[in-house]
């Protein structure tokens, strides 16, 4: 025992300091506090928290694509981990702070809590990060497009057609022509002796033809016609897209929507569906809601019916419902505007068609160049 006044070190029954005389006085000994420990279940709450974390991460930085079951399955592995973090946490919370001192751990609980909460706000505040560009995204483009066709029309007396077939009978449908008119079958400029065929030729018969159009020799004569940037078209081959081109030219250039559901099957990257080009014949006057065969129709659903039959692309076997039915073609494009009688939007000039989110044609988040 050490005396309190001069320091002199006792025995521990000593009533007083051998040294000093001072009396002593025996205290119980103090008990060691016992050092705290770490609660389990605030560690577990930070360590799902943040795996949990990642998972939304993964789901903020890829595309969604429709028919893929990346997101279902990484939207999964963040609910079932944020959720198990944030009852941990809130578990562990519970126990630390009645524990009144024994444990510790509160940061890591909160931590826990927290972050998959967080992220769960992101992922809903935000949806358009993840998920796709909105739908004026897509009307912008076709917008660019509108005024490239209308600069077309100047040019030539009127808009590139549309027709499901070229010249001599083969499959070039109005997506592939829209590409040929604003940037040429190579990309580098629309030659003006076009005939829109399949072979890039100018269809005059021997001797003095035919003459291939789209070959270095014309770039230049070429190159003041092309109607819109190559940064901003969109534009890719049919065989990027489709694994089986079916009747069609596999390097056939289509102008593609802003929605990346498509894999590259080349680089892949994310691709848009193919635009859908429909040029009004102005010599018709139905617009038959009943009969999409109507010869008098002032638009024909054929024009682009064989491309659609490709399927999806990320399940061929899927049909578009616009395929299976082609009277969505004329109920989607009728002007309701207009309640006496049945005429179609732009009856004078063309509709474009984007798929929209889920890449089908027919259903209703479609994408029109005219005010729905």
């Amino acid at each position: 025992m050490c005396c309190p006044k001069c320091g002199t070190e006792n025995p521990d029954d000593a009533k007083s300091c051998s040294s000093c005389g001072h009396a002593l006085t025996n205290s119980p000994a103090t008990k060691a506090t016992p050092h705290p420990k770490r609660s389990k279940m605030a560690v577990s709450s930070f360590l799902l928290g943040i795996l949990g974390s990642l998972f939304s991460v993964l789901i903020l930085m890829q595309p969604k694509m429709p028919g893929s079951t990346v997101h279902t399955i990484l939207h999964l592995l963040f609910s079932f981990l944020g959720g198990i973090a944030i009852i941990l946490g809130i578990v562990g919370l519970v126990i630390i702070v009645r524990s009144r001192g024994q444990m510790k751990g509160r940061g890591l609980a909160i931590a826990g809590i927290a972050v998959p909460a967080v992220m769960l706000f992101v992922l809903l505040r935000w949806p358009p990060v993840w998920r796709s560009p909105p739908r004026f995204t897509q009307k912008n483009k076709f917008h660019s497009i509108n005024v490239a066709l209308e600069l077309f029309r100047a040019e030539f007396d009127g808009f590139p057609p549309s027709d499901a077939l070229d010249p001599i009978g083969l499959q070039y449908c109005g997506a592939m022509k829209l590409a040929e008119a604003l940037m040429g079958q190579d990309l580098l400029g629309f030659h003006p002796d076009s005939r829109f065929r399949i072979d890039g030729t100018d269809g005059v018969p021997p001797p003095l033809g035919p003459k291939t159009l789209y070959v270095p020799a014309t770039e230049q004569e070429r190159k003041d016609y092309v109607y819109l940037p190559l940064e901003n078209a969109n534009a890719y081959k049919l065989q990027d897209l489709y694994a089986n081109t079916a009747g069609f030219k596999k390097d056939s250039i289509v102008l593609c929507d802003v929605y990346t559901r498509v894999r590259h099957r080349g680089t892949g990257k994310r691709a848009g569906m193919p635009v859908l080009y429909y040029k009004a014949d102005t010599s018709k006057t139905a617009h038959n809601l009943n009969n999409p065969d109507d010869p008098d129709n002032i638009y024909n659903y054929r024009d682009n019916h064989e491309l659609l039959g490709l399927g999806v692309p990320w399940d061929p076997n899927e049909k578009h419902p616009l395929f299976t039915n082609p009277k969505i073609f004329y109920e989607m494009t009728k002007n309701r505007y207009i309640r006496t009688q049945s005429i179609p939007h732009n009856a004078d000039s063309f509709i474009l068609i984007s798929a929209g989110y889920d890449g089908l044609y027919g259903t209703k988040d479609d994408i029109v160049n005219f005010a729905e």
